[in-house]
């Protein structure tokens, strides 16, 4: 069965305004402090945190495992774990993709955020924004870009899912997933092509990165892309999101895609040859609509209701879920999911019963403290 492990950015907030706070030193400094008064022998002399582009923001990664119970657990460890640091350097931590109250980010110290800074100008500056990735190891660079291949068509449906960003400088955007189209400013992010060979996708991250617009093969921000440190295919399409067991829900079914392309390539079906430019228009219609309007399908490039689109992916994906033990697990997320809706749902229901951002903020804190997998 493939590892799978999942990777969160977090915003910290002030407890009381909502305010976002560059404090991400400060609750790094406490990780550390944290990490060396464990006992020794425990197993873990580190711990899972790290800082990301902006100082108001912290990022952690899980383990890599192989059951989703225990990916959710994890998840739920990891999320209280960065509460308790944050609170002990005067914040609290929100699952929120983008900050609902106006925000003036701060770039993080470190030369290669200062290159991002200075090339990159208000694009990096503004890109106060918060996402999930999900890692799904894979045999061989030959196997990850044949997953990658087949794959593309399915990746709007997961940011659909997942989008958690309604409100950008103290309005209502009208996209489900505002994050999505502000990480989509930058000149290498998106939908790729088909590419047919590992050698084929090696040439091509190897010709962006000699234009010089890019700094390194970390800023090859495709959509799904090879991990340049693991043995695993990154999908990088989703908001972080509101509630602990959406990330799971969605670990399970980017495993499940992973290995359903990957069984497809084994067995000699070819990729659907869709274009770039259709996907990015189902990439937009994702997040404007997230599961609260309409989805482009992906087998038919047409509109359709997001509920169906969504139950599209699982039938793809089904015989992978039922093999992994993860159907009953993903079929009651998914409807969970649909009824409840997702975190934009969830924010702009808060905004019509509490009349205010700030309270926005502060529940989805509370939620994102409170919330298990």
């Amino acid at each position: 069965m493939r590892s799978v492990g999942v990777e969160e950015e977090l915003l910290l907030v002030h407890a009381r305004s909502g305010e976002p706070l560059a404090l991400a030193g400060a609750v790094l400094a406490a990780a550390d402090r944290s990490a060396e008064q464990r006992p020794r022998g425990d197993g873990a002399p580190g711990h899972a945190f790290e800082k990301e582009l902006q100082k108001e923001q912290l990022e952690f990664a899980t383990r890599p495992v192989k059951e989703m119970g225990e990916l959710a657990d994890e998840i739920t460890r990891c999320r209280a774990e960065a509460g308790r640091h944050a609170v002990s350097a005067g914040a609290v931590v929100a699952a929120l993709a983008t900050s609902p109250l106006p925000a003036r980010p701060s770039l993080n110290p470190g030369r290669r955020y200062a290159w991002l800074g200075e090339q990159f100008g208000l694009t990096a500056q503004e890109q106060l924004t918060c996402g999930c990735h999900v890692h799904v190891s894979v045999e061989s660079d030959e196997e990850g870009v044949a997953v990658l291949d087949r794959i593309r068509p399915w990746l709007s449906v997961l940011t659909a899912m997942s989008a958690n960003s309604p409100f950008w400088q103290g309005q209502d955007s009208r996209y489900a997933s505002y994050r999505s189209r502000v990480w989509n400013r930058l000149p290498s992010a998106g939908p790729t092509p088909v590419f047919g060979s590992a050698d084929r996708y090696h040439h091509q991250v190897r010709a962006m990165l000699d234009t010089g617009v890019l700094r390194d093969e970390a800023m090859i921000y495709f959509d799904a892309r090879l991990s340049a440190t693991y043995p695993t295919v990154e999908v990088r399409v989703a908001d972080v999101c509101l509630e602990a067991s959406t990330p799971a829900l969605l670990a399970a079914l980017v495993r499940a895609l992973v290995e359903t392309a990957a069984r497809a390539w084994r067995g000699g079906d070819p990729p659907s040859r869709v274009g770039t430019d259709l996907l990015r228009l189902a990439a937009w219609q994702a997040g404007r609509s997230g599961l609260d309007g309409p989805l482009l399908h992906p087998e038919t490039m047409r509109e359709a209701p997001a509920a169906e689109v969504v139950q599209a992916l699982y039938a793809h994906v089904r015989e992978a879920l039922a093999e992994s033990g993860d159907d009953e697990r993903v079929r009651e997320g998914i409807a969970g999911l649909l009824e409840r809706g997702n975190g934009a749902r969830i924010q702009r229901g808060l905004l019509r019963t509490q009349g205010s951002l700030t309270s926005v903020v502060t529940e989805c804190a509370r939620i994102t403290s409170d919330s298990r997998a």
